[in-house]
């Protein structure tokens, strides 16, 4: 466990982020968020519409590029300028309860960077409390609409998340609500 009552300073973060460079995945499935998502996990897909045209577009795939899809106040990303580039291992942190703040790593597995599409994968290392893989996308349709989505499949990967299941299933959709709207203030400017 690794919950502490205050954000971790810069140099347990740098601990932390260096000791997860060679750990594996979490999970056998790695990449099948392209696909279809394997059985025994929960999946989650939901979309929301952030505008129209090719600045809300481009402003929104920037957003990606920073980050910015995660709401601010209690979650945070280390390092802050992660490259997207698979292979690249984040520590995402979150606070629980307003009390704990909590550190989970991940690993970008793939990129998706087309005209019309543009995002990226991260699967989970064991450090995290969760087992599986989640997308962030943003994508232009072809009447001009420009929508964010996340999907994911994931399952507990510690004792006490499995006790806390209906706890971590809300997080996961609190995450969503606070991501879509965290998204929808960056490009609200686009629109």
């Amino acid at each position: 466990m690794n919950p502490s009552f205050t954000l971790p300073n810069a140099a347990s973060l740098a601990q932390h982020w260096q000791t997860q460079q060679a750990q594996a995945y979490a999970y056998p499935e790695v990449g099948s968020s392209a696909v279809d998502p394997p059985p025994g996990y929960d999946h989650d897909h939901e979309a929301t519409l952030l505008g129209f045209g090719d600045g809300v577009f481009r402003a929104a795939a920037q957003a990606l590029r920073e980050w910015a899809m995660f709401p601010p106040g209690w979650t945070q990303i280390y390092p802050k300028n992660a490259p997207l580039e698979p292979g690249s291992v984040v520590l995402v942190l979150f606070r629980i309860f307003g009390l704990w703040w909590w550190r989970n790593s991940s690993r970008i597995v793939y990129l998706i960077d087309e005209p019309t599409r543009f995002g990226f994968a991260y699967g989970t290392l064991p450090a995290h409390i969760e087992r599986g893989e989640e997308i962030f996308w943003v994508e232009l349709r072809d009447d001009g609409s420009v929508w964010y989505s996340i999907q994911a499949f994931s399952k507990p990967n510690r004792w006490y998340v499995w006790l806390a299941y209906p706890l971590a299933r809300a997080y996961q959709r609190k995450f969503r609500r606070d991501s879509f709207a965290a998204m929808e203030e960056r490009v609200k400017s686009e629109k």
